[in-house]
């Protein structure tokens, strides 16, 4: 893929604070907002403000139909739906005007005044509404890493993993933006043999370090989506933490797979990054062997050169980072993961998410999940105060972060996502 103009790294903003932030020009993230009483509408974050798009809108600045209905709108849904087109012309525009290109926003002091808001002066929502929630199992490293700890005297991958991507269908309805409380789950766990499950809270309650893509139109029921046309598909990314009880997981989740271990929240960050803004970030696909059947195969780089961080923190605490790692070796990608959602015929819609699954490196500290940071339990992690975590207690809280750049291109940053672990209820 050909970086657009839009991502040229010499282009530069009139708003001061958009060089050398993680929200350059280039980036041009969307989100939902809302300020004091105001209804939520759709935003782009550039530097420490938010570019309101109903504003512009409503000043005939954006060049696509019934501009206003799209970003009045409480979700990204609407503006997902309008496709390809729509999205290029938009960020065209948007682009246009923060550059000084197009000078009437920043010519009209009013309307800039009115349109550029402060970014921490804002409530930040969730930026799309989810019908269905796809996680998938795309890291060879974590999948690795998993069965060895969980088949030791087996091969650690299953016999199927090499040829699809694995995935499941979670639960849409607890799909949060960062900075919602994770509510510690309870549920039953694998009980002494010839025992009864105990019920309770899990002590086992997890992180998964996740890289999510949502959609726009979608297919009609019954036509697959072919894999080289993901990206009339696929809108941008976002950051995903998914999180898990492990305990709740290991005893429910054989014959059918994850169910409550999962389902009590997703967490994501308020802002989904364009697939154009990482256009200069993308880099070949690690090989595949054997080949993919041919369904599944792509042209063009489907990897994301990413940088990711992990950070722990106890109530009361300094931060860790306990975690850094890169999406770019994920052996399934975006596009395959599609494709192989939809080959059946599965019906997509505006707004749907899908995330990677935890994403690992195979070496010690780049590992997505305390499960294997910790070798499940065995090897406990010592933090800056001298605590140790084998699993979360309540009161932690985990900040992820995601970032591509470097090689002299700004940094463009896929925001936070932020949890504390409150206690279970009584």
């Amino acid at each position: 893929m050909t970086a657009p103009a839009d991502t040229d790294p010499q282009l530069t903003s009139w708003v001061p604070s958009a060089q050398g932030s993680p929200f350059p020009i280039q980036n041009l993230p969307y989100g939902v907002f809302s300020h004091d009483e105001e209804e939520p509408r759709v935003g782009v974050a550039i530097g420490d403000r938010v570019l309101d798009l109903a504003a512009l809108a409503w000043a005939n600045l954006l060049e696509v139909p019934k501009a206003a209905q799209l970003f009045q709108a409480t979700s990204l849904n609407p503006f997902l739906g309008r496709g390809r087109w729509t999205w290029q012309t938009v960020r065209r525009n948007i682009s246009d005007l923060l550059s000084g290109v197009d000078p009437r926003l920043r010519e009209d002091s009013r309307l800039s005044e009115r349109a550029l808001l402060v970014r921490d002066e804002l409530t930040l929502h969730l930026p799309f509404q989810p019908g269905d929630y796809v996680d998938f199992y795309s890291s060879l490293e974590h999948a690795t890493n998993l069965g060895r700890l969980f088949r030791p005297d087996g091969d650690p991958l299953l016999p199927n993993w090499r040829h699809l991507p694995v995935g499941y269908h979670g639960r849409s309805s607890t799909v949060v933006v960062s900075g919602t409380p994770i509510i510690r789950p309870r549920g039953q766990r694998r009980p002494e043999p010839g025992g009864i499950p105990p019920f309770g809270p899990t002590e086992a309650l997890d992180i998964e370090l996740e890289l999510g893509f949502v959609t726009g139109p979608g297919n009609t029921l019954g036509t697959p989506i072919p894999a080289d046309r993901a990206a009339e598909h696929i809108f941008g990314v976002v950051l995903v933490n998914d999180w898990s009880a492990r305990d709740i997981q290991a005893w429910e989740y054989q014959p059918l797979g994850p169910f409550l271990g999962k389902s009590f929240a997703t967490s994501v960050s308020p802002w989904v990054v364009p697939l154009e803004a990482l256009a200069p970030h993308r880099v070949p696909h690690r090989a595949q062997e054997p080949e993919p059947l041919p369904y599944l195969r792509t042209t063009g780089d489907w990897a994301f050169d990413i940088d990711f961080e992990v950070v722990l923190q106890p109530a009361g605490g300094e931060p860790t980072t306990i975690s850094r790692t890169n999406a770019r070796r994920l052996y399934w990608s975006c596009a395959q993961q599609l494709a192989h959602t939809t080959v059946n015929g599965c019906a997509v819609r505006p707004g749907d998410l899908y995330a990677s699954g935890t994403i690992s490196g195979s070496e010690r500290g780049t590992e997505g999940s305390l499960i294997e940071l910790t070798r499940r339990g065995a090897e406990p992690l010592t933090l800056s105060s001298g605590a140790q975590r084998t699993f979360l207690e309540d009161g932690d809280t985990v900040i992820l972060r995601g970032v591509a750049g470097g090689g002299g291109r700004p940094a463009i940053g896929l925001g936070e996502v932020v949890g504390t672990i409150a206690p279970a209820p009584t």
